[in-house]
């Protein structure tokens, strides 16, 4: 058994495909995790406790610094992919460069998709595409009081966040 853990999208829609004839459920998880913190951790944790296999797509350094501003991400995509793979709950870890993950909820069609406190099941911006494929939302993890930004602007400086 491969004990990889980040994949191309090619390499993922695979390992779906696997995971689903062996009968297993797929939830999809997915954020900027430009700054890992106990918030990141938590909704990770719960998003695995729905049950089956747990993706999580993380956002392109471009499209962190499209959502975030100059001066994100603090660190490389692929050192972002390297820290959610060495955690437990993760089973595979994807960069997606556009904006939002409906594409990527399109080509792995997940079973759940897993979404912070900071949103609500009617303001996901994907739930459109979670329907379409036959899946739902979930909204998981603690109340949104820990922020990378507000990490950020706390230690570093309001320039970064």
């Amino acid at each position: 058994m491969s004990t990889k853990k980040i994949f191309s999208r090619e390499e993922l829609k695979q390992r779906v495909t696997a995971w689903k004839q062996a009968g297993e459920a797929i939830t999809l998880a997915n954020g900027c995790f430009d700054l890992l913190h106990v918030g990141h951790v938590r909704y990770l944790r719960a998003a695995k406790q729905l049950g089956g296999r747990l993706i999580v797509a993380i956002n392109s350094d471009e499209s962190v610094r499209a959502l975030k501003g100059e001066g994100r991400p603090l660190m490389p995509a692929e050192e972002r992919a390297e820290i959610l793979s060495a955690l437990a709950d993760v089973d595979a870890v994807v960069i997606f460069s556009e904006h939002d993950v409906r594409a990527l909820i399109r080509e792995v069609r997940p079973d759940i998709h897993a979404k912070g406190t900071d949103y609500t099941a009617d303001t996901v911006p994907e739930r459109d595409a979670v329907a379409e494929c036959g899946g739902r939302v979930e909204i998981v993890g603690d109340p949104k009081n820990h922020s990378a930004t507000k990490i950020i602007r706390s230690r570093i400086g309001p320039r970064h966040s």
